[in-house]
């Protein structure tokens, strides 16, 4: 795609799933990537793989939990990348128990990882993003940010108030060429969700690439149209009450 071609993007939680498929699909584009993730190796390997696309990339070991870790992180990927033209806070965490069941750890934690590591790496690009009247912020929410799901509180609060966010940083921005967006996909086939829910039949749910190309989607969109909460449902589900 020429209209990113030369762009310079970090994506959290890339080491694989959604975010690995979003780094490289940028990668694949002609973009130079910035990738962080908890596990080494896994975001070494996005690394390794955005290089062999020809690109430039910079993988780093980060626990998005950790807030001062996170603002340490955005702050050498805007430094190896120069600048940040495009975010994407894709880094997830969530535990599957009812409402009584969940410690004051995991509510921290899932709001930690889903929310605030979002609003830090928001903080630390946008200066930059500000100074040049462009960029592009999207973050990957979920349909649990539109519609509550039983056994996922903590989640669901954490991903409507992404998308809460999302809308307010669109108001904000606007008026600096700064588009911000949200994806809330439905079923996607991920390691998380094959641990989380191993029973479910998953056999028509959506690929991590299916997520990747709507982000290519969100960071080509015209000047001139904006794109605020966008849902990917499975084909064969009931369309969403938004």
């Amino acid at each position: 795609m020429t209209l990113l071609r030369g762009k310079k993007v970090l994506v959290t939680g890339a080491g694989r799933g959604i975010g690995r498929a979003i780094a490289l699909a940028f990668a694949e584009a002609g973009c130079d990537v910035a990738v962080a993730a908890r596990t080494t190796k896994e975001v070494k390997d996005t690394a390794a793989r955005a290089r062999e696309l020809g690109r430039t990339a910079f993988p780093y070991t980060c626990d998005v939990g950790d807030a001062a870790a996170v603002e340490a992180m955005a702050k050498q990927a805007l430094s190896d990348l120069g600048q940040v033209d495009i975010l994407v806070n894709n880094a997830g965490y969530t535990v599957f128990k009812p409402f009584e069941q969940l410690t004051l750890e995991d509510w921290h934690r899932t709001l930690a990882v889903n929310l605030t590591s979002a609003f830090i790496a928001v903080q630390a690009v946008l200066p930059g993003m500000k100074e040049r009247r462009s960029g592009r912020i999207i973050n990957v929410s979920s349909v649990t940010g539109i519609k509550p799901i039983e056994n996922q509180s903590a989640y669901c609060a954490a991903k409507h108030g992404v998308n809460g966010l999302t809308k307010s940083l669109a108001i904000e921005l606007m008026g600096y060429g700064i588009g911000v967006h949200a994806i809330c996909p439905g079923g996607v086939r991920t390691r998380l969700t094959e641990e989380s829910m191993p029973h479910r039949d998953k056999s028509d749910w959506m690929t991590p690439e299916d997520i990747a190309h709507t982000a290519l989607y969100l960071a080509t969109l015209s000047p001139r149209a904006a794109v605020d909460i966008l849902t990917v449902r499975r084909f064969g589900s009931a369309p969403l009450n938004v």
